[in-house]
């Protein structure tokens, strides 16, 4: 459920470029924009806006239900809030389309950072109370999370910009807008699934009680 709610803003960007012809055909939307525009770039915009509303109403919800609001959250909203505003601004897709790899590889510098400051690392302080594992786990854990990020960074930009240049824009937008969905939340399941696997020779009898008492 919590990962769906992270990827609600991805999934209604997704619905709103894929169905911008029909919001702007059949509703007042479609006076905002200039009829001359390409359509890949009104798609493009639309559902940006969408997205950055989509933030916005993802942070007051969290916020409304815990009474607190997570940094990777805040920080999701303020990088697509300007990325997103400079693309809407300009009418340049490449700015959006950084987003996913910014956000990647900021998570990457700050799991990496975390493992040489502080007490412990991220990924200790957020498993730590679910399952005990060695240190030289832990550290191996948190790495493997810098390396998923950095490579789910370059994932995006080599959609984004180099995959199949010899196609036309628009096929090129819809591949890189399909890919940051099923791709980017693709490699995120393959990667967690395995995390799993891989700790489940580590887990002892108290551990798997006290997961299934949190379920």
């Amino acid at each position: 459920m919590k990962l769906l709610i992270d990827f609600f803003p991805i999934i209604l960007f997704f619905i709103t470029y894929h169905q911008a012809g029909a919001i702007t055909e059949n509703t007042a939307i479609g006076n905002l924009f200039d009829p001359s525009q390409p359509e890949i770039l009104v798609a493009t915009i639309l559902a940006t806006a969408v997205a950055i509303i989509a933030s916005f109403i993802q942070v007051a919800g969290y916020w409304l239900k815990n009474r607190s609001v997570e940094k990777m959250h805040i920080f999701s909203l303020l990088l697509i809030t300007v990325l997103g505003g400079i693309t809407i601004a300009f009418g340049d897709p490449a700015f959006i389309q950084w987003k996913p790899t910014v956000l990647n590889w900021v998570f990457a510098a700050a799991f990496l950072i975390s493992q040489y400051v502080g007490k412990s690392s991220l990924v200790h302080r957020m498993m730590s109370s679910q399952i005990s594992l060695p240190d030289a786990i832990w550290i191996r854990l948190n790495l493997s999370w810098v390396v998923f990020f950095i490579v789910s960074g370059l994932a995006n930009i080599y959609v984004a910009f180099y995959y199949a240049v010899e196609l036309d824009e628009k096929t090129r937008m819809d591949t890189w807008v399909n890919f940051k969905l099923f791709g980017l939340l693709g490699l995120t399941l393959v990667f967690v699934v395995a995390q799993a696997l891989y700790l489940a020779r580590y887990m002892t009898p108290e551990d798997s009680k006290q997961d299934g008492d949190n379920t």
